[in-house]
């Protein structure tokens, strides 16, 4: 025994066992804790388990505090340490040195992180021509790289990941087993001598020869439109500032209006037609790496024709893995290192979802060949599976300058969002649009990737795999289904198929009770507040169509103080698809019915239209927000009609949002006795209003306006001065900012969604919240 060593073990030892929780698989958390033992010379071993990290620690007691403190001080980037439970254990004198050991199994109460964007370190590696990783589409390390999408079951082992097939070369074996090494125990860890391969074909299936990112980016070049293998699933890409190729993808995707999605090889590259402040900037570079909604600047339509047309905003990502990285570097004729990825690049691409007819987005390399014929020209494939479908996340930063979501997915599921308390397991399956669903554990709720809307058999078929896939990995059996009112979603058809296999109650729960029950659950409040819900639709206890409501929601229950007036829905559903419609139904509510022929002579159906409304005839009515919406852009001429839905009020946002701040019309709207909110007379002053855009910032003012008095009456009233703001329309940032300053003068507090959208696409956290109460 050497001097040293005779040293310590002349010092007193201890010997301890920390369980660490939260995301600490797939982190390079092992690896981090064999380095951080060593150089405080501690003996003993580290392995994943079921629930989380498991560590054996031996040696002076003063060493085992330091590595505590330590453990959650340097911890890597991507993990996040929830709990750290230690317990003594007898000292064992003939441990010696420190191992990373098998990972036990067991039942699993931990969580597998989230994709992460490549890191520099790996940008570096990839764009050194002398590295034996240069232009490998598929570098990664423990700091970066897939995890959700590739893993099959915990524990996060490569055996248990779309990787196993590829067995490491012995330069890569080297690596895994290093503990110097940063990709010591990184499970895709791959080399172009043992990992996965890049394949371009024809759309046909015939390949074509030749180094594969050079001949994408040829076709790029030439205006064809290529489907790219991502991380969660495959997208359309094609030249953004081709015209002729970007109206070709929309007119192959059928997707006339809706915004499309660009990515830049830095956010320099955008400056010249984007405001991106030092917050847009973080989100962009994140290891999140979403879309990132940009306010335009002047000349932005014309260098990207078609991308976003009539909105105020771009919606825009960087790469995040090695192949997204290796079209720019293409473009940028190959140079050595990265100091290239701070100038701006020429190259912007459009970087679309390819999911035609609004179904999942193509996942496997045989169906995209398949599904995206007629769209694609060629697809450029890889032989790494996508074990789960996942979208890319879009965010906005909100006014209080906090990120907001429009979709969850990549880079952030399955992330869990904490709750106030630990209680049982549910699950929750949302509503029909924007699709998710939520499992709980303990005090933890995990929301699935983004979905979509259950309006195709695929569609559904994916959100039965997703809450497969989640049950799996989370490794827990609801005590109870959640599903939202309506009867006939396939979500709430799910429910009950799925709790009558397990013997548990569905329960039911009204579509804005969890907006605002979403809202509240992110937040951890647990005491009665009160909740307004705005959005398009959603069905109310009464059977009617709810969609502006002011509620006293107190857990598992609420009360409706007050809601918009109603509007009349002329031929039904098809009201909200046409904004004409809409206005007619707000002439005719303003006593001006007579002027709907007249105003619309050109509609052929408007002297119909005028008949129903003034007949009751197949006019149901709905208090929905998104409706009074649509009503003020048809009578702005700001839109006739739609192409997806909640365009009409995105366009009028992007009006006010061009205009600026206008002076609310003091006497355009009134509060009842009974708490309904009547909008008319704006919408009045709207229907004379010759300026589109000044007319869109008068209905936002007045809008705050009266929803600030209607929800200050409530508080007085029931003395609650927090209110949860839930729905689709506080997606709109002249709505929310607006509202927020008013409420806050009023002295009320305004919780706004954070972790999850505040549409649909977070309504299963609020069902869970719900169904957790009923079921403790």
């Amino acid at each position: 025994m050497n001097a040293s060593a005779a040293a310590v073990d002349a010092v007193a030892k201890a010997r301890r066992r920390l369980a660490v929780r939260g995301i600490v698989q797939g982190v390079g958390f092992r690896p981090f804790v064999h380095r951080l033992a060593t150089d405080l010379a501690l003996d003993g071993e580290v392995r994943n388990d079921a629930s989380g990290v498991t560590i054996v620690l031996q040696g002076p007691a003063a060493a085992l505090d330091a590595f505590v403190a330590r453990l959650a001080a340097e911890a890597p980037r991507l993990a996040r340490i929830d709990s750290v439970e230690a317990r003594a254990l007898p000292v064992a004198p003939a441990l010696r040195g420190f191992a990373i050991a098998g990972s036990a199994r067991g039942r699993v109460a931990t969580a597998i992180g989230p994709d992460s964007a490549i890191c520099d370190d790996c940008l570096r590696d990839l764009f050194e021509p002398s590295n034996r990783r240069w232009r490998y589409a598929f570098v990664n390390c423990t700091n970066c790289g897939p995890r959700y999408t590739i893993t099959r079951a915990l524990p996060y082992d490569r055996a248990t990941t779309s990787m196993a097939p590829f067995a490491q070369c012995p330069a890569c074996l080297a690596e895994y087993r290093s503990p110097q090494d940063r990709r010591f125990h990184a499970e895709p860890n791959a080399c172009p001598a043992c990992g996965p391969r890049l394949a371009l074909a024809s759309i046909d299936g015939t390949p074509i020869a030749g180094d594969a990112i050079a001949a994408t980016l040829r076709l790029l070049r030439a205006g064809r439109i290529v489907a790219v293998k991502g991380l969660g699933g495959y997208h359309l890409a094609c030249d953004a500032r081709n015209a002729q190729a970007v109206a070709t993808l929309r007119a192959r995707k059928s997707r006339e209006a809706k915004p499309l999605a660009l990515m830049a090889a830095n956010v320099a590259s955008l400056a010249a037609w984007t405001v991106a402040g030092d917050a847009e900037a973080a989100l962009l570079a994140s290891a999140e790496r979403p879309i990132v909604l940009l306010r335009k600047r002047p000349g932005a339509d014309q260098a990207f024709p078609g991308i976003a047309p009539g909105l105020a905003w771009l919606g825009a990502m960087l790469p995040y893995t090695p192949l997204q990285y290796l079209l720019f570097h293409e473009a940028a004729g190959r140079p050595a290192g990265c100091g290239w990825l701070g100038e701006p690049q020429a190259l912007v691409l459009v970087m679309t979802s390819a999911n035609p007819g609004g179904e999942p987005l193509a996942t496997g390399d045989d169906e995209a060949f398949a599904r995206l014929r007629g769209i694609a020209d060629a697809v450029l494939a890889h032989d790494r599976a996508i074990v789960i479908r996942c979208d890319d996340s879009v965010v906005r930063r909100a006014g209080d300058g906090a990120p907001q979501f429009l979709r969850r997915a990549r880079g952030f599921t399955p992330r869990a969002v904490r709750l106030a308390r630990p209680g049982p397991s549910v699950l929750a399956l949302g509503a029909w649009f924007k699709n998710t669903a939520c499992a709980t554990r303990h005090d933890e709720a995990f929301v699935t990737e983004h979905v979509g809307d259950l309006d195709n058999a695929a569609t559904c078929r994916a959100l039965e795999r997703s809450v497969e896939h989640l049950l799996a990995i989370l490794d827990v059996r609801p005590v109870a289904v959640a599903h939202d009112l309506h009867p006939d979603f396939h979500s709430t058809r799910l429910a009950h198929a799925l709790a009558g296999r397990w013997g548990v109650p569905a329960l039911p729960v009204q579509h804005h009770h969890a907006h605002v029950a979403a809202v509240a659950a992110e937040h951890r409040i647990e005491q009665p507040l009160l909740g307004v819900a705005l959005d398009g639709v959603g069905l109310g206890v009464d059977g009617a169509a709810w969609g502006g409501e002011l509620l006293r929601v107190d857990g598992a229950s609420f009360a409706r103080l007050g809601h918009l007036a109603p509007l009349a829905l002329p031929g039904g559903d098809r009201a909200a698809r046409e904004p004409w419609r809409m206005a007619a139904a707000a002439l005719f509510r303003g006593g001006r019915g007579d002027a709907v022929a007249r105003r619309f002579a050109d509609e052929p159906g408007a002297a119909t239209i005028a008949q129903m409304l003034a007949r009751s005839i197949r006019s149901p009515l709905t208090t929905s927000a998104g409706r009074w919406f649509d009503a003020a852009a048809g009578l702005l001429g700001v839109s006739r009609r739609i192409a997806y839905e909640g365009q009409a009020a995105m366009l009028l946002e992007g009006l006010a949002e061009a205009h600026g701040p206008a002076a609310p019309l003091r006497d355009g709207w009134t509060v009842d006795d009974e708490g309904v909110l009547d909008l008319t007379g704006v919408l009045m002053h709207l229907a004379d209003e010759p300026d589109a855009a000044r007319g869109a910032s008068v209905f936002h003012a007045t809008l705050v306006a009266a929803l600030a008095a209607w929800i200050g009456r409530a508080a007085e009233a029931t003395g609650l001065r927090v209110v949860a703001c839930g729905g689709g329309c506080f997606l709109n940032a002249v709505l929310a900012t607006g509202l927020r300053a008013a409420l806050a003068a009023r002295g009320i507090a305004m919780l706004e969604a954070n972790a999850v959208p505040p549409n649909d696409g977070g309504l299963s956290l609020g069902q869970a919240a719900i169904a957790r109460r009923l079921a403790s």
